[in-house]
């Protein structure tokens, strides 16, 4: 896919590949503290050298289009779950789970915390500062417990029912359990008992109907996860390594961004 660069006018602009804004730059060893959400640490986690010109470097990756249609799926849901908040109810598909003891969390903040673009939930990185930060999805407590229990919404279209046993066992959702951990880990910091289950809520769009009539059908399903954060502290101990050296950093052998860059360096120059 080839990007071309606008501005908020729809205008088509100069592509430069670096960033404009100084504040999304980090400077190693600089002393002011710097946010680093949890997609970004996703990256580091994929490729070092992709991560590392990124928020150092400063160089722009093409970016990707929006995934409206699961967009709408999560404002949706959000809205269902702030209708159950407000009673002091659990969810329906909670309650026909039979887990009616957990129910939406109802605190002051929890807007500020489904929203990564302005506020998110974070927690400083050990003594340094860097800041980890990440947008949930939403969060229940678990009455029986009075632990936090993340819940994180997924859209997909699939042809196979889900799964609860083997949905979590594919390759690509292997970066949805590190998800789920990172945002337990951080409201752990942040000083609350988390449940060590978690959930992620499953809308799979039904692609076998005759008909389409402006209506799209959903199975939905709740698949728990056992969360894992053992590993999470090592590698942001890596990453912390990672953005204060002024050594570029190798790339994953298997970053198709990295392979892009040395294939087009070579048949050009």
């Amino acid at each position: 896919m080839i990007s071309l660069k606008r501005n908020s006018k729809g205008q088509f602009v100069n592509a430069t590949g670096l960033r404009s804004r100084k504040s999304s730059i980090y400077s190693p060893n600089q002393h002011d503290n710097y946010r680093i959400s949890r997609t970004k640490f996703s990256d580091f986690l994929a490729c070092p050298r992709c991560f590392y010109s990124d928020r150092v470097l400063g160089i722009v990756f093409p970016d990707l289009p929006g995934w409206s249609l699961n967009e709408t799926t999560d404002i949706l849901l959000k809205r269902e779950f702030d209708r159950a908040r407000s009673l002091g109810e659990p969810h329906r598909i909670f309650r026909e789970s039979g887990l009616g003891h957990i129910v939406p969390f109802d605190h002051p903040d929890i807007d500020k915390w489904r929203n990564s673009l302005s506020a998110g939930i974070s927690t400083q990185i050990f003594d340094s500062n860097i800041v980890l930060f990440g947008g949930i999805d939403d969060i229940c407590i678990d009455l029986k417990t009075n632990k936090l229990v993340v819940v994180d919404y997924k859209s997909q279209a699939s042809k196979y029912e889900v799964e609860t046993s083997m949905y979590l066992a594919g390759t690509y959702h292997q970066t949805y359990k590190m998800q789920m951990d990172i945002y337990t880990y951080i409201l752990s910091k942040m000083g609350f008992e988390v449940s060590g289950t978690s959930y992620f809520y499953v809308c799979n769009a039904d692609r076998q109907s005759e008909k389409f009539q402006g209506v799209m059908q959903f199975s939905e399903t709740l698949v728990p996860y056992e969360v894992n954060l053992s590993w999470i502290e090592p590698k942001l101990e890596e990453m912390l390594e990672v953005l204060n050296s002024r050594v570029i950093p190798d790339s994953n052998p298997s970053c198709m961004n990295c392979a892009y860059v040395a294939q087009s360096n070579n048949l050009m120059s």
